[in-house]
């Protein structure tokens, strides 16, 4: 069986890869094949540039303040799910007991 193998791109690369489409005027298909990169990557790359171009890349483990803080907020929000769940379970359980 073969095994796909996934390229990673370091934060500098990337960078450079966007920065290279801006100043170069080529298209962002050209710069791809130039560069050996999968299509769409580089489209990917400059809009997550743009979106925070100090923060953008932050690589394996470090996510931005804003993703930790929806991270958290999406496991307050399923664990209160949880709990209304249970609570509804029990009020049915000692409403059927009368």
């Amino acid at each position: 069986m073969e095994q796909i193998v996934r390229k990673k791109y370091d934060k500098e690369f990337k960078i450079n890869a966007v920065r290279m489409y801006r100043e170069t005027g080529k298209t962002l298909k050209e710069i791809e094949d130039e560069l050996g990169i999968n299509r769409g990557n580089l489209h990917r790359w400059r809009k997550e540039y743009d979106n925070g171009s100090e923060n953008a890349f932050p690589g394996n483990g470090k996510i931005s303040a804003k993703d930790q803080e929806l991270m958290k907020l999406k496991q307050e929000n399923k664990r209160l799910r949880e709990e209304r769940d249970i609570l509804k379970k029990a009020v049915g359980i000692f409403s059927e007991v009368r």
